[in-house]
């Protein structure tokens, strides 16, 4: 059997979520579907793979079929039901954090306003739900329980992330159950769905569950580092974002424990580049950046052990744990 090529499920992806996304369209519906497929990345100034993304969930589902001895073609629409989940919460994320940048173009709602961009997400989210129906019945009877719940705990991860912003007394370990539903549930669906979709087992279900939310976790850590230490060249934002928007991340929470000076120059505020690099500094000095690192490659490898437990052989998983080990080590 020939080795599966990434650039051939990327094109897949791309074509599959362009057809979900026509739906959208019709009579006086033209500038919807242009902004479902301006902040998917197809149109407008700065369009291309820098503005979709790397589409990883979908090409994680995809993987995962593969993996477990499917046909990757079938999984499509489970692969587009998660992108198409997945940019919904993103698009309504950058109107609650009020953030006017994503992959450096300006966000949906920055360009045609709250109203419509809220009105837009729900659309994505309404087509995440239709893609899944092109499913065949048993695998589309599972699916269409699993995304609904994967859903509300998305939303339970990003009601944790926005009440977090005016608590003062939380801990490092408040961190991980408010990650766990922002991120990684999803992570953990798409690789669920992708073997559910190959017809794998209730122990090896569990088992891929287990590798992508184990996996999830790590994303996110890594993404945290990226928030204060990262190349703004790479990632489109500022090289210290989350230091100047007061986000409470894994490497923040670690110096607010460990670091006095940390805590005072944190509780005084962050309102310009100079001060947020000041303070990754400081945050760096205290063990902060050591932390998280530490903390990704732990992850990473709970997820590995969980893929082991899937019972395909490293063969089969060649390129989910590539996909795996590029995830917990990009610059973007």
């Amino acid at each position: 059997m020939p080795a599966i090529e990434r650039s051939d499920l990327q094109q897949a992806i791309e074509a599959d979520l362009q057809a979900v996304v026509r739906q959208a369209d019709g009579p006086g519906l033209a500038e919807l579907h242009s902004m479902l497929r301006y902040h998917l990345g197809w149109e407008g100034e700065g369009a291309g793979p820098r503005a979709t993304g790397k589409r990883v969930r979908p090409l994680l589902v995809l993987l995962a079929c593969d993996a477990a001895g499917g046909d990757w073609q079938a999984a499509l629409p489970a692969a587009s039901g998660v992108e198409l989940l997945h940019n919904f919460s993103l698009i309504h994320d950058d109107i609650q954090d009020n953030s006017a940048t994503r992959r450096g173009r300006p966000t949906l709602w920055a360009r045609w306003g709250e109203a419509q961009a809220i009105n837009a997400g729900d659309a994505l989210f309404a087509l995440a739900h239709l893609a899944l129906q092109r499913l065949d019945a048993e695998a589309y009877a599972q699916a269409a329980q699993l995304l609904p719940q994967t859903s509300l705990q998305l939303t339970q991860g990003q009601y944790m992330d926005l009440a977090y912003e005016t608590r003062t007394d939380l801990q490092l370990k408040d961190y991980w159950p408010m990650v766990r539903g922002k991120t990684a549930v999803l992570m953990g669906a798409c690789a669920r769905l992708g073997a559910l979709v190959a017809g794998a087992g209730d122990s090896a279900l569990t088992a891929y569950s287990q590798f992508g939310i184990q996996l999830g976790l790590a994303f996110q850590a890594h993404d945290d580092i990226l928030g204060a230490w990262g190349d703004e060249a790479e990632t489109g934002k500022s090289a210290h974002s989350d230091l100047l928007s007061g986000k409470k991340s894994l490497p923040v929470l670690y110096g607010l424990e460990h670091s006095a000076d940390f805590k005072q120059r944190w509780d005084a505020g962050v309102s310009n580049e100079a001060q947020a690099s000041e303070l990754a500094a400081v945050l760096q000095d205290a063990g902060a950046r050591d932390y998280a690192e530490s903390q990704v490659q732990r992850l990473t490898s709970e997820a590995l052990e969980a893929l082991a437990q899937t019972g395909v052989g490293e063969e089969a998983s060649t390129e989910l744990r590539a996909l795996a080990q590029e995830l917990v080590g990009r610059s973007w």
